[in-house]
C-alpha cells in the first residue's frame, strides 16, 4: 500500500522519536501523535484519512506545519502527513491571457511561487517566501504584501470526508474572508489540489502595498518585473524573520501568530480616544465599513516589543518583529507559548479594548 504506516516495524524507542510532532512543525513543539502516515499522492490522500475514519480514530491531516500549534499532549489518533507534489496547465485562455494551473497539496508554497515567476505568470510573486505548503493556502487564504490567494483561485479538489466522495468546491463557495475560510475550523474536507487563474505577464500585479512600494521604489499601483517583486518580497520577509532558516531562531515560529483586528467604526473609535497620546494607530479600510488596524502596533504600545521574553526565556517574541511568537531553547513546551499568547492578549485588551485572535490552528491546546 503506498500509504505508508512510519515506523511500523521498529521499535518503540524510534517510534516515539517519529510520532513526536514537534518534527512536523515549524514551531519544533507538539507532542505525540498515536500513529502517523505519509500520504505521496491525492489518493494515498483519501485512503489514509478514510481507513483511519473507518477505525474509528481521530484524523489530523498535517502538511508543512506553519500555521499550526498542537499542544503537548499531542494528538490521540493519527496524523496523515501531505506529501504529494505536482503542478500541470488544466487551461489557457488567449482571450483574457491568462493560464490556469492545478497543485498538489503538499507542493512546497514557496517552490510553486518561484515557478510561477519563472514562467511568467503573475498573481503570486507578493506570496513569496511563506513556508507551508500549496493546500494550506485556500484553508486560511493565506495573503501578504497586499496579496491573497482568493483573488487568484477558481476552485479545491477536496475529499468530503461526511459524504465519503471526492469532488471540487468553487472559489465562489469557499467562504474566502480575511485570513479564513470554509475549511479553517472544519475538518470535513480535505485539500487534494487548488486551481490558480494567473496573468500571462512578465510583470507583477500592481504594487497595494506601502512598504513593498517603498523597498521597490515605485509607487504604488505600479508594476514591476516579476523577480524584482520576489526579490523584494524575500527581502523584507528575511528582515522580520519570516523566512524559515534553521539557524535562525526567530523564525522557528507560525510566522504571524494573531491577526490584525477588524473594528466597526464605533470600535475603531473607541481606540482612537485610547491611544491618542501614543499617535494614530496604523489602520487600513476594510470591507462594510470596517476598519483594519495593525496587531503588531497594538502589542508593542501594550508594552510587548521585539525580543519579549515568555516563561524562562524559553520562548519569546521574535527580536525582529513582534507578531512572531518564536521558540528559542529546543526544550520548551507548547504551553510556554500559549501562555506568552495569553499575555499578549490581555495586555493589548487592557490597554487597548482590543481583543487579538490567533491566526494558527490551535490542536489540543487553546489561549
Amino acid at each position: 500500500m503506498s500509504v505508508a504506516e512510519v515506523l511500523q516495524s521498529t521499535s518503540g524507542a524510534q517510534r516515539d522519536a517519529e510520532c513526536h510532532l514537534s518534527r512536523y512543525t515549524t514551531l519544533r513543539l507538539g507532542g505525540w501523535a498515536s500513529r502517523v502516515v505519509t500520504a505521496t499522492s491525492a489518493d494515498d490522500l483519501v485512503r489514509g484519512v478514510r481507513e483511519a475514519g473507518e477505525r474509528g480514530e481521530q484524523v489530523l491531516v498535517l502538511a508543512g506545519g506553519s500555521n499550526v500549534v498542537i499542544g503537548d499532549a499531542g494528538f490521540p489518533g493519527t496524523v496523515v502527513l501531505v506529501r504529494s507534489r505536482g503542478l500541470r496547465v488544466v487551461d489557457t485562455d488567449t482571450d483574457t491571457d491568462t493560464v490556469t494551473v492545478r497543485v498538489e497539496a503538499g507542493e512546497p508554497w514557496d517552490d510553486l511561487v518561484a515557478h510561477t515567476v519563472a514562467s511568467g505568470w503573475s498573481g503570486l510573486e507578493c506570496l513569496s517566501g511563506i513556508p507551508g505548503s500549496t493546500g494550506a493556502t485556500p484553508i486560511q487564504n493565506v495573503g501578504a504584501y497586499g496579496q491573497d490567494v482568493a483573488e487568484t483561485i477558481t476552485g479545491v479538489q477536496v475529499y468530503d470526508r461526511v459524504a465519503g466522495t471526492t469532488g471540487r468546491i468553487e472559489a465562489r463557495d469557499c467562504g474566502f474572508i480575511y485570513r479564513s475560510s470554509i475549511f479553517k475550523y472544519s475538518d470535513r474536507w480535505v485539500v487534494l489540489s487548488v486551481d490558480f487563474r494567473l496573468a500571462r505577464s512578465p510583470l507583477s500585479s500592481p504594487v497595494r502595498y506601502a512598504e513593498l512600494a517603498r523597498a521597490l521604489d515605485v509607487a504604488v499601483g505600479d508594476r514591476v518585473p516579476l523577480a524584482k517583486a520576489r526579490d523584494a518580497v524575500l527581502r523584507l520577509r528575511a528582515g522580520k524573520g519570516m523566512v524559515l532558516d534553521p539557524t535562525d531562531p526567530d523564525t522557528w515560529s507560525v510566522g504571524s501568530f494573531f491577526t490584525n483586528p477588524v473594528l466597526d467604526q464605533a470600535d475603531h473609535e473607541r481606540l482612537r480616544e485610547r491611544a491618542a497620546e501614543l499617535g494614530e494607530p496604523p489602520s487600513w479600510p476594510g470591507a462594510d465599513g470596517t476598519v483594519k488596524v495593525s496587531a503588531a502596533w497594538l502589542i508593542d504600545k501594550a508594552g510587548f516589543g521585539k525580543g519579549h521574553p515568555g516563561p524562562e526565556g524559553v520562548v519569546t517574541i521574535s527580536t525582529k518583529h513582534t507578531l512572531a511568537l518564536t521558540h528559542r531553547s529546543g526544550t520548551a513546551r507548547t504551553e510556554d507559548l500559549v501562555r506568552l499568547a495569553r499575555e499578549i492578549r490581555h495586555g493589548v485588551q487592557a490597554r487597548f479594548g482590543v481583543t487579538l485572535h490567533p491566526e494558527p490552528v490551535l490542536i489540543n491546546c487553546a489561549l
